[in-house]
């Protein structure tokens, strides 16, 4: 069935029935449902070339990574991709992923742009002070970030409150009686996720009066690599932390494995807590002892994000969504009181 028949057996305009399709919001949600429903029923598929040609638009979704960050080997990017993904295939748009260089980064945005070869752009680990935003805004072109930035203007963003997770944290872990806290980190000088949990973490510390020892703060890749040779030398201080704060669950695994080796117990000598993404493959509630967790599940933020993106879309002019979402500190065997020392 071509879209002529279907609007033939409706009784509508072939440009009713394709805006319904399409979401524009002039068309009355009863119209819209009515379409949407007899599509389905009839099994109507709009061609993409045809799409294109009605709607002005062209059906796909772009992500712009630099060939130096290795964002497709990341289990934590690639698990959000899925749930960009996900939405995506259910409204038949596309998700375009282009590489390019880190030197040519600002012109291949200019010129996805300007070829039109995309509806909207989703920007992914966000710098703090993040020249894809302004050049974005710029362009005054639709896009939307995960996370956040310093950037200046109005603009789409799906964040968590990352201050407010190791804020609480740390506060439980200082509940607990533990002052010598350590915190896993990825570099808070690049990524404001990373500056936003070291402010949560050194709030808490603050509201205690408990003074932040630089040697208890490390930062770097969120691999179990470092996580394991991070604790390592944690463990080695002349005055070694009995608590542990990790960016991720796979450094928590690193940390938790450089725990074991060291002799110690996890939960009783050596307290760990991590945020967990909700990766399929490494589940908290599964690790020996079960892992303390802030949990949010990255791929349900991607799922929201190319939501909100698509509303951005249709809807240009309307003040772009801004939305952070409170995490939750789920408490399992991985914590307990500090010891005796």
């Amino acid at each position: 069935m071509n879209l002529r028949e279907l609007a033939e057996h409706l009784g509508l305009s072939q440009t009713t029935v394709s805006r319904a399709l399409n979401g524009y919001p002039e068309v009355k949600e009863a119209t819209r449902l009515r379409v949407q429903n007899a599509a389905v029923e009839l099994g109507y598929s709009a061609n993409a070339s045809a799409r294109r040609l009605a709607t002005g638009r062209a059906g796909t979704i772009g992500m712009l990574l630099t060939a130096d960050q290795n964002l497709l080997l990341d289990p934590h990017f690639v698990e959000f991709l899925a749930g960009v993904g996900e939405h995506l295939g259910t409204k038949d748009i596309d998700l375009l992923v282009s590489v390019t260089k880190r030197e040519t980064e600002r012109e291949a945005y200019r010129r996805i742009v300007r070829d039109g070869r995309v509806d909207g752009i989703i920007l992914s680990s966000p710098r703090i002070q993040d020249h894809r935003v302004e050049d974005l805004l710029d362009l005054k072109f639709p896009f939307i970030l995960h996370g956040r930035s310093d950037a200046v203007g109005s603009y789409a963003f799906l964040d968590i409150d990352n201050e407010g997770a190791f804020l609480k944290a740390t506060r439980y872990l200082l509940d607990l009686g533990h002052r010598r806290i350590a915190l896993l980190n990825y570099s808070p000088n690049a990524m404001m996720f990373a500056r936003h949990r070291e402010l949560g973490y050194r709030k808490a510390l603050a509201e205690r009066e408990v003074a932040i020892d630089p040697e208890l703060l490390c930062d770097g890749d969120m691999s179990e690599e470092n996580g394991f040779s991070f604790t390592q030398d944690l463990l080695n201080l002349s005055d070694p932390p009995t608590a542990i704060l990790c960016s991720s669950t796979l450094m928590a695994l690193g940390a938790s494995r450089a725990i074991v080796s060291n002799g110690q117990s996890i939960g009783t000598d050596v307290s760990l807590i991590a945020h967990d993404d909700v990766l399929p493959f490494l589940k908290a509630e599964q690790m020996h002892p079960a892992l303390t967790t802030t949990r949010s599940s990255i791929r349900q933020a991607g799922t929201e994000i190319s939501k909100m993106l698509l509303q951005h879309v249709r809807l240009p002019h309307e003040t772009p969504q801004r939305t952070v979402w409170p995490v939750e500190l789920v408490v399992r065997d991985s914590t307990g009181p500090a010891p005796t020392r």
